[in-house]
């Protein structure tokens, strides 16, 4: 009779044991390894959209209590960005109200990445952008002046952070330091994008080589290369860079992509082009240097579609 017990009996252990361990609470994390954990997705955010990582992970850590938050726990909102225009999962939570509808995120990392395109797709924070990248103080003082947060003492509480802990030097860190494993380094074809086919123009920055596209001044993507990197070797802004080679905020660069740092043309000397397999239309838009609207114009194509391969595309009206 008593080994047809043993094995219920171990269960209900287990269960036991199993359940003072979900009723123990979590461990807090300290502010150092909070910091140590999320400081590389604050740098990439940083050479993806150009907003300083010292800011990024000054405001996470405020609004997230170093990631002890109930937000953060049960929702991995790490901003406290509220559900304003959001269709995914939400979380309900007592903020300046009780009840606030707050965004949920699978990961902590889609929450930082919200938090980039909150900052650069609403006009209140354009002026951001225009401020230096590695001024944290007027970063600082331009969100509260935005109303990013209804605290009057919002931005030294940043300044207060990023300078005791400091973290403008992740600033740095994004400027010159090695650019994160996932950033893409797909080539593209050897023969469409040869530095041969191109006009050699002279030296630029950084040891960079300038070529001539289309009468238009680009540089050829390095291995280790950000659309932020290359703005910063030529004392540009990021969002300029972005608009001078038809890209949106966050986008990725490539390998041996053509990055130009001049306005690009509205038409090609070239009259036509065979599209080539898997080539799309910004493919096309870069070698030649011809500004994408304009090719989808000329060829009476929808923004956003493809052509087929073999078609023939106009590079001119």
């Amino acid at each position: 009779m008593l080994r047809l017990f043993t094995a219920p009996l171990i269960l209900l252990s287990l269960l036991i044991v199993l359940n003072i361990s979900a009723q123990q609470p979590q461990r807090d994390l300290t502010r150092a390894e909070y910091i140590e954990i999320y400081k590389p997705v604050a740098l990439q955010k940083m050479r993806d959209f150009g907003i300083p990582a010292s800011i990024t992970m000054a405001q996470a850590i405020i609004e997230s209590g170093n990631g002890n938050s109930a937000l953060a726990r049960g929702a991995n909102n790490h901003f406290g960005i509220k559900c304003h225009e959001w269709t995914g999962a939400t979380f309900t939570w007592d903020d300046d109200e009780k009840n606030e509808c707050f965004r949920k995120y699978v990961a902590a990392e889609e929450s930082f990445h919200d938090h980039s395109l909150f900052l650069t797709l609403r006009p209140r924070y354009a002026g951001l952008f225009e401020l230096e990248i590695t001024d944290y103080r007027a970063w600082a003082h331009g969100l509260r002046s935005a109303g990013y947060a209804t605290n009057p003492q919002y931005a030294h509480m940043l300044i207060r952070i990023i300078e005791e802990n400091n973290l403008h030097e992740l600033d740095h860190e994004a400027l010159h330091g090695p650019v994160l494993a996932d950033v893409f380094h797909e080539s593209f074809d050897d023969h469409v994008y040869a530095s041969a086919d191109y006009e050699e123009f002279g030296s630029g920055p950084n040891n960079r080589t300038l070529f001539l596209n289309n009468r238009r001044l680009f540089v050829f993507a390095r291995p280790d290369d950000t659309f932020f990197k290359i703005a910063n070797d030529f004392d540009m802004h990021l969002a300029k860079i972005h608009r001078l080679n038809d890209v949106a905020n966050g986008t990725r660069l490539r390998e041996g992509s053509l990055v130009f740092i001049e306005h690009k043309k509205r038409r090609s000397a070239t009259g036509t082009h065979n599209v080539a397999s898997s080539e799309t239309m910004y493919d096309i838009a870069q070698r030649y240097g011809i500004r994408l609207k304009s090719l989808y114009r000329y060829n009476n194509m929808t923004e956003g579609s493809e052509p087929a391969p073999g078609q023939t595309i106009k590079l001119r009206p």
